[in-house]
């Protein structure tokens, strides 16, 4: 058996806003662009790598960003991963069920945790500072998430939406 994770940086967020809270802070155009372009190709992998559930951040952009992906599955969003540092998202993780998830979190714990969970890192220019909307897909052979360890992942890959996009990355 295999569990696999979609690991996805908030789109780009909107700094110029009255909103009162950095918590608060919603997408810029940009970002909501990027959000529907990875939603797009999440629904476009292979049926093995499809989440069942989101695990997210409670911050509007990441609310947002999943809003904009337009998937059709169950979501849990906790306060727990906003900010949350790798010992804190490895944690949520051991407590999972589904076995296919996308999660949506925040730099630098985001990041960190990338680079701690797989064996060996994809072959991106950008993977080192996992810019807004980086996506990486990471395989794992376990029953269940109880069973993860850091440095046991295989990249699957690795996307940013300016490469979506036709931009460069």
């Amino acid at each position: 058996m295999t569990c696999s994770l979609l690991l996805t940086r908030h789109t780009k967020s909107d700094w110029n806003t009255e909103a009162p809270s950095d918590h608060q802070r919603p997408l810029n155009t940009r970002g909501q662009r990027s959000a529907e372009v990875l939603g797009t190709w999440i629904r476009g992998l292979s049926p093995r790598y499809q989440p069942r559930k989101l695990l997210s951040s409670s911050a509007e952009r990441t609310r947002e960003t999943f809003e904009r992906m337009d998937l059709d599955i169950p979501s849990f969003f906790t306060e727990r991963l906003y900010l949350a540092t790798p010992e804190i998202i490895l944690n949520v993780l051991h407590n999972a069920e589904e076995k296919h998830l996308l999660l949506i979190g925040h730099n630098p714990g985001l990041m960190e945790f990338a680079h701690q969970v797989v064996k060996h890192p994809p072959h991106h220019s950008r993977f080192g500072d996992y810019p807004t909307g980086a996506t990486l897909l990471i395989e794992f052979d376990i029953d269940t998430w109880s069973d993860l360890h850091l440095g046991t992942g295989r990249s699957i890959d690795f996307v940013v939406p300016r490469e979506l996009l036709g931009e460069p990355a």
